[in-house]
């Protein structure tokens, strides 16, 4: 059993740069679903226009890939209107199934043959991110080196683009946190808690609710963009409906309606998850048996550990449902 290199991955896990993209996502669904109750499982749909805004930019527009900046957040805007000007005016469930259907419309789309001149099929859109997975080596660190920081071990683009992720995710931390202190802020609660009593002191709901509803999209986008960069590429299948869950557990695991949550919840999960892969691969190395039967092979860790994972989960749901950092009175979402 080798336990330097299971610590070594579990910490890269709860740091990485999976931990860094749930984080500014689960920021963006905290906007919506946390603060002002709008029920979004659609939030990978942002994320891949966030992610196609840059991909499209050298493979389709021919222009330098930072224009894919505003380009993937316009995307998110008008995906924003698109869903929330026929379902914002209705029962909370619409908008899930709205936004659901969406996300996988957006998947399907982009990784159809028809539109592959535009967004690469099934094979996504590569080689697009060199000019920023490249600056790390005009600072000084060349890529073939290690750098250590005790006691992990870090090639110098991985490190570039780990710094990169945990300032956008300060930053918009902290933009996010004012802005729900803010009466802005505090008109969203009360959406959540009874959008009736809002309406009645002059405020318009279904305004608040769109605004929500494209600044925790644009957000996402953002996390489309920073997972993009660290791979290089853009696969349509990176943004199925599972993420969406997966982000959304991570915000309920950290902690609804709390910036914080938003943040330690995604690095809770993988340093959980990373390190329940790594310890079950250990294990599977000198197979367990019983009798002629194997109790656990290398095949199988993968399907044991989310079933592992869920039962925590399940465990966590029972005993402390608002999370890590979240608060009870926090979830009493009023669902309308």
């Amino acid at each position: 059993m080798d336990w330097s290199l299971i610590i070594e991955n579990s910490i890269k896990g709860f740091i990485g740069i999976n931990a860094v993209y749930f984080a500014i996502a689960a920021i963006g669904l905290n906007v919506q679903f946390g603060f002002t109750g709008l029920l979004n499982f659609g939030q990978a749909g942002f994320m891949a226009c966030g992610a196609y805004g840059l991909g499209m930019t050298a493979h389709y527009f021919g222009i330098s890939m930072w224009w894919g900046i505003p380009i993937g957040i316009a995307f998110s805007v008008v995906l924003g209107f698109l869903m929330g000007i026929p379902t914002l005016r209705l029962r909370a469930d619409y908008l899930a199934i709205v936004t659901i259907a969406a996300a996988e419309i957006i998947r399907l789309v982009v990784r159809s043959v028809k539109f592959k001149t535009y967004f690469g099929g099934s094979d996504g859109i590569n080689g697009f991110s060199d000019s920023f997975r490249n600056i790390g080596d005009n600072i000084g660190i060349v890529q073939a080196n290690q750098y250590g920081i005790w006691p992990l071990r870090f090639t110098g683009r991985e490190l570039w683009t780990l710094v990169v992720g945990w300032i956008v995710v300060a930053v918009v931390a902290y933009f996010v946190y004012l802005l729900m202190k803010s009466p802005w802020g505090r008109v969203l609660k009360a959406i959540r808690e009874d959008e009736d009593a809002v309406r009645s002191l002059g405020k318009s709901v279904f305004s608040y609710k769109m605004q929500s509803l494209i600044l925790g999209g644009a957000i996402g986008t953002m996390s489309g963009m920073i997972f993009a960069l660290d791979r290089g590429s853009v696969q349509p299948d990176n943004y199925s409906r599972d993420v969406t869950f997966y982000i959304l557990t991570a915000l309920v695991l950290g902690g609804v309606a709390k910036v914080s949550g938003s943040i330690v919840g995604p690095m809770i999960f993988w340093g959980i998850f990373t390190f329940m892969d790594n310890f079950l691969r250990q294990v599977a190395k000198d197979p367990i048996h019983l009798g002629n039967f194997t109790i656990m092979k290398s095949t199988q860790v993968g399907q044991l550990n989310y079933m592992l994972i869920g039962l925590t989960l399940i465990l966590l749901m029972v005993y402390r449902p608002q999370g890590v950092f979240g608060n009870r009175k926090e979830m009493a979402f009023d669902g309308h």
